[in-house]
């Protein structure tokens, strides 16, 4: 289940660069509303593996399309 299904981040077309991900995906939960410390539990959460994990983590945050 997505955490904030409202909140729609494209990454199709985007630099596959986990940094540039990460930092899309930051600001659309910025521009979405979401408390500083929400943000950090999801780049904590994001950065805390590999690769497939930051994508996991983002596609149980926000609607990735």
């Amino acid at each position: 289940m997505t955490r904030y299904p409202d909140i729609k981040v494209e990454l199709t077309g985007t630099d596959g660069n986990a940094y540039a991900i990460l930092g899309k995906v930051t600001k659309a939960l910025r521009r979405g509303g979401c408390a500083p410390s929400e943000i950090g539990e999801f780049q904590a959460e994001a950065t805390s593996g590999d690769y497939d994990k930051l994508l996991q983590t983002c596609m149980s945050w926000v609607d990735v399309t």
